[in-house]
């Protein structure tokens, strides 16, 4: 779709009085805000990539770090909803980005129960013994990092990172993630990741977006690792699905 206007004139040989030239002129300026309005309103606007690749000193990729694009100046859609189920012992997978206001269900596909909690300050919450798919919702209405554990198996830890933006993801083993179908203009852009070395919660930068794919390098420091989200060697109780039998 085209939201181009050509210029109006008049037939070769034709003159207008000056009266006639500004009515003329009126029209084109009208039918050229129509056309602006019709693009925006149909979802034709200009929408640019930002490819950001997160890596240790030693250049390793960083794997399930955050990346979220915080637009300036102008507002974002609703939250959708999200789901976190426990499996085999564990959070899968263990760093989940949800937009602020996003409704969490915490299902269950163990053959054991589970507590899942949180003390972080963003969100705070405790679902006592459940099992099934019939879990309670949380909604995760502040922006930050959430630290999640099970109040009966010690060893699982998942993290959720919300934002406040619909512009984020997460980044692959190569430490890389694609952010598509941004709106030109200027941006924050956060990187945050469980085990980040700074100051701050995240590490922030201005970008500006113009159509084009815009790459960013970004190196960060990260602390050794808590726990291992995952069983004990040996340990059986609960690996199967909900259908099978316990061991």
């Amino acid at each position: 779709m085209s939201t181009s206007v050509q210029p109006w004139n008049p037939s070769p040989g034709v003159s207008l009085r000056p009266e006639q030239l500004k009515v003329a002129s009126r029209r084109v300026d009208s039918v050229r805000s129509i056309a602006l309005a019709v693009a925006i309103a149909s979802g034709f606007v200009h929408a640019a990539q930002l490819e950001v690749r997160l890596a240790q000193r030693d250049g390793s990729g960083v794997a399930d770090g955050v990346v979220a694009a915080y637009p300036i100046g102008r507002a974002v859609p609703a939250a959708p909803s999200a789901e976190i189920d426990p499996r085999g012992l564990s959070f899968v997978g263990q760093v989940v980005a949800v937009r602020t206001g996003t409704s969490v269900r915490f299902p269950n596909s163990d053959n054991v129960r589970h507590h899942v909690y949180s003390f972080s300050p963003a969100k705070t919450f405790e679902l006592k013994l459940y099992s099934g798919d019939h879990a309670s919702s949380v909604v995760f209405d502040k922006p930050g990092g959430v630290a999640l554990g099970c109040n009966i198996h010690d060893w699982m830890l998942g993290y959720l990172y919300v934002v406040d933006t619909p512009y984020f993801a997460k980044t692959d083993r190569d430490g890389v993630v694609t952010l598509k179908g941004l709106p030109d203009g200027d941006y924050e852009l956060r990187i945050w990741h469980p085990r980040l070395q700074a100051a701050n919660e995240y590490l922030s930068e201005r970008v500006t977006l113009d159509g084009e794919l815009l790459r960013r390098d970004v190196a960060v420091a990260l602390r050794p690792a808590e726990q291992p989200n995952h069983p004990p060697a040996g340990l059986e109780l609960g690996l199967d699905a909900r259908a099978g039998s316990v061991r």
